[in-house]
């Protein structure tokens, strides 16, 4: 008797944590069980205090966390690949000349000690070798590097083992979204992933990652704008800006919320410039990921001033799962695609 595959997704992020269960049988996906916990419940420091630079995670905390989710939903499955955050990853890109399969690591070796500030005795280094278009009389082909702490590495390992879990696997979370979110699409694409602290923005040509950069942009500060303008409680807020944003009646409030956004929106159009200036190529599409990416009104402002088509697209689109959950999946899709895409890595293997 065959049974199909399972695998268990965990992306431990600035405001929740979140395990999403999947298994396949053949080509057929199926989401066996997901939950979350919010940050707030499990940290006494505020999160703006947690997280300077480098955001170090109590692995007690966590670890009960994530117990708590298995628990909960049921879940036996305990292989499971945790997804490793933007700001713990050093990612660039590069290339080298045509040259042996077996050359290839100590090349890649030599010119990540060029790009990574660490010695490379204290990352780990992954990479994915980036394939030339039909036709091209490149002489080299491009590199994406991907180099991680092995201090990050072993937080992860201690967490995962408390947690009663099997490390299967760890992976940079803008691979696992990219996988999520862009598996078959063919062209150009630009993924925002929208984070409560920090936002990664994604370049992905013919689904393989070309660039990833991120930067420090705080959307907690929304529901503080909202809170404010209006007199609310933070939780109150929180809740209309949900479900209004960019459409609040306030039109004060929501000059203040464009306002909030633009550097967001600066940092899109640049890397976008750049990557048109260095390769001669137009970004097609924008893919909006993240817990503010379903924001009322905002994947209609970021069209209008980018001049793209703009989707959020939803990471449990090719998924099985009782209709009945279809509302609820697609407003938490956003916040689940790590999770998700990672969890996808372990069921490909």
């Amino acid at each position: 008797m065959f049974f199909p595959k399972k695998m268990i997704g965990v992306d431990i992020g600035t405001s929740s944590v979140k395990v999403v269960e999947i298994s396949r049988w053949g080509e057929g996906k199926t989401l066996e069980n997901y939950g979350e916990i919010k940050s707030e419940y499990l940290y006494k420091e505020s999160l703006s205090n947690t997280q300077k630079g480098s955001y170090l995670l109590s692995n007690n905390v966590t670890s009960e966390a994530i117990r708590g989710i298995l628990e909960e939903a049921k879940i036996k499955t305990k292989e499971a690949i945790f997804s490793i955050p933007d700001f713990s990853t050093f990612c660039t890109s590069f290339d080298i000349p045509f040259m042996t399969e077996k050359e290839i690591p100590e090349a890649i070796r030599y010119n990540a000690s060029q790009y990574i500030t660490l010695p490379i005795s204290e990352v780990t280094l992954d990479w994915k070798i980036m394939p030339n278009s039909p036709g091209s009389k490149n002489s080299s082909f491009g590199v994406f590097l991907l180099a991680v702490p092995n201090q990050v590495i072993q937080e992860y390992q201690a967490m995962a083992k408390m947690a009663g879990l099997q490390l299967y696997a760890l992976e940079a979370e803008a691979l696992g979204i990219t996988r999520a979110l862009i598996r078959n699409n063919k062209k150009i694409v630009c993924l925002v992933d929208i984070g409560v602290q920090s936002s990664t923005i994604n370049i992905i040509e013919k689904g393989f990652l070309k660039k990833s950069y991120s930067f420090t942009f705080n959307s907690s500060q929304l529901s503080n704008v909202v809170s404010s303008g209006l007199g609310v409680a933070l939780d109150q807020a929180e809740n209309i800006k949900n479900k209004e944003g960019l459409l609040h009646p306030r039109s004060d409030v929501v000059k203040t919320l464009y306002l909030l956004l633009s550097p967001l929106l600066i940092e899109i159009k640049g890397v976008c410039a750049e990557f048109l200036h260095g390769g001669q190529k137009q970004i097609d599409e924008i893919f909006l990921t993240g817990g503010t990416a379903n924001l009322p009104g905002l994947k209609e402002y970021f069209a209008e001033s980018l001049k793209k088509e703009v989707y959020v697209p939803n990471c449990f689109s090719e998924f099985l799962y009782p209709p009945i959950l279809d509302q609820t999946l697609k407003i938490m899709a956003p916040r689940f695609s790590a999770a998700t895409g990672v969890a996808l890595g372990g069921l490909e293997k």
